[in-house]
């Protein structure tokens, strides 16, 4: 089958993951690229992060349009994590492929169950996360926006460095750290926090494209489909999404993850001839 063809198929299957599961699906295009295109880690990574960071816009000018989007914290981590993707792009150069297959399967692995998790009952006697004390971004009751203070500026900015080094070494958006982290360090309601992840996986991704396009390693023939696929995809599956989502559907894309991971690292580790 044609490259392109194949790619813009793989980039819809995408498409409808992230409409399905949110932006934590697209960590699946990587794994897609490598296996369905035998794309390096190197070359499938930029494709991977354009159209996860096109899907992720989509979201965010929506998100922006709802009033959800908290523009401040998503510019601040945003921009870190432009500045050091190319860090994590030049250390994709340098590094050989079967270790980088090896460090995103442990990380698709933790996605994977972080999400299984999510779909298991609380157990009795669990209480929630207590809200709000120590968390070094807080509110203003004032005017409902952030109190911004150094020890908030210090974790965005590494929450965003962090973001940054995943986007730009192995493709990812890197919801799964940007969530989390905006959960834990702000009173940021949950809408919110998802809205302004994606934005910041928008502008993240710009970073690492562009270090990539610099060095001439981006397949635009294969990026282009793949991105058109899957943003096509993710408007269309949007419209059955709200009716089909749910923990069914959250657990099947983690045990899908972390069949996913176990391959990939069966390729890396050189097992089974993969």
């Amino acid at each position: 089958m044609d490259a392109s063809l194949l790619g813009l198929i793989l980039g819809a299957i995408v498409g409808l993951i992230l409409a399905f599961t949110g932006a934590g699906g697209g960590i699946l295009a990587v794994p897609m690229l490598v296996f369905g295109l035998h794309l390096t880690m190197m070359e499938a990574a930029p494709v991977g992060l354009i159209a996860v960071g096109a899907s992720a816009a989509f979201g965010a000018l929506l998100g922006l349009r709802a009033g959800q989007v908290r523009y401040r914290a998503a510019a601040l981590i945003g921009a870190v994590g432009m500045a050091i993707a190319p860090l994590g792009v030049m250390l994709a150069h340098v590094l050989p492929n079967a270790p980088l297959l090896v460090v995103f399967a442990f990380v698709l692995a933790l996605v994977a169950w972080r999400m299984f998790r999510q779909t298991l009952p609380r157990r009795a006697g669990t209480a929630a996360p207590a809200a709000g004390a120590e968390r070094p971004c807080r509110m203003n009751p004032a005017d409902g926006r952030l109190h911004w203070t150094a020890p908030c500026a210090r974790a965005l900015a590494g929450t965003g460095a962090v973001a940054g080094i995943l986007s730009g070494l192995l493709g990812v958006g890197g919801g799964f750290v940007i969530v989390p982290a905006l959960t834990h360090y702000t009173e940021i309601e949950v809408r919110s926090i998802l809205a302004t992840s994606l934005a910041v996986i928008a502008l993240v991704s710009v970073g690492g494209v562009t270090a990539a396009a610099v060095r001439g390693t981006v397949h635009w023939p294969v990026a282009g489909p793949f991105a058109v696929g899957a943003i096509v995809a993710l408007v269309l599956g949007r419209q059955v999404a709200a009716r089909l989502a749910g923990p069914h559907l959250q657990r099947a894309f983690a045990v899908v993850s972390g069949a996913t991971a176990v391959l990939l690292l069966a390729r890396g580790m050189g097992w089974l001839g993969l």
